[in-house]
């Protein structure tokens, strides 16, 4: 008797729990504001990272990519915005907000807008250049790659009360140097072929492709791809003899193939490898 009417109890239940999933399905159904929020956020993502990888897989150009991301943060900007007026209208009218949709919607724009801003801060903090380098009065040379030919081109500065007068050259040594202080060349005490095999090792366990690397003359060049566009990043690394061959003076310059402004990536490269070549970074100085 018991067991008979166990079961109608929990099928009473089960019914119970069903009602309740389509009512709050309803209530979501019911609530476009929340609905058009999460959409416009949700999308902004999507729009971003569609761009990104298509220009990388080459769908289309970087420069159309790129014209397109400034739009998504357009879209998530309109997401909040409207978030925050449909919170303020409710309040207004005395209504309850309904949170589920609208939640959703608003974190999805706050992260993307954050994420976002890290590149704007980024971009602001940092000077507008792309040709990173541990040794700038003599740069490593590149020579089975190719050294852009517009490199120097668009260095900012021309208008600078401090710099006026000074060519590109001079204006990128001086703002490298405030931006990159410590980006300078590297002792290690090992013999130059030693140093390069290495590199070669270290670069290759990076993904990078290696078009030339010479132990003999201390030389090593390659190419770094990074983010979804798919950037590249051409390096070159230069070892000299030091110390009757006994250690190695190690320089590092990384150039990006296109854009105006690196975001600090060629720094980085320099930085992390010098590290890991390194051990520990010292440099040549001391």
């Amino acid at each position: 008797m018991n067991s008979h009417q166990e079961q109608p109890q929990q099928s009473g239940h089960k019914a119970d729990k069903s009602g309740a999933v389509i009512r709050k399905l309803a209530v979501l159904r019911k609530d476009p504001k929340g609905w058009i929020v999460l959409i416009l956020a949700v999308l902004a993502v999507i729009v971003f990272f569609t761009a990104a990888f298509g220009s990388g897989i080459g769908l289309w150009s970087v420069d159309s990519g790129l014209a397109i991301l400034p739009w998504t943060g357009v879209m998530a900007l309109v997401a909040l915005s409207l978030a925050v007026i449909g919170i303020i209208w409710d309040r207004r009218k005395a209504r309850k907000t309904r949170w589920p949709l609208l939640g959703l919607g608003i974190f999805v724009s706050l992260v993307f807008i954050g994420y976002l801003g890290s590149y704007i801060v980024t971009r602001i903090s940092l000077p507008a250049i792309h040709d990173i380098t541990t040794d700038l009065a003599d740069p490593p040379q590149f020579s089975a790659l190719k050294l852009r030919s517009d490199n120097l081109d668009k260095i900012p500065g021309a208008d600078d009360n401090k710099m006026r007068g000074m060519n590109p050259r001079q204006r990128w040594a001086i703002l490298h140097q405030r931006a990159y202080p410590d980006i300078r060349s590297v002792r290690l005490n090992q013999p130059v072929p030693q140093v390069i095999e290495k590199a070669k090792r270290l670069a290759d366990d990076r993904g990078w492709e290696v078009v030339r690397a010479d132990p003999v003359s201390g030389h090593l060049e390659a190419t770094a791809t990074i983010s979804l566009f798919r950037f590249k990043n051409d390096i070159v690394i230069r070892a000299r003899p030091a110390e009757n061959g006994e250690a190695s003076i190690i320089d590092m310059r990384s150039v990006s193939r296109v854009g105006v402004h690196d975001y600090g990536v060629n720094a980085k490269h320099v930085r992390q490898f010098l590290s890991d070549l390194s051990g520990t970074t010292t440099t040549a100085s001391q």
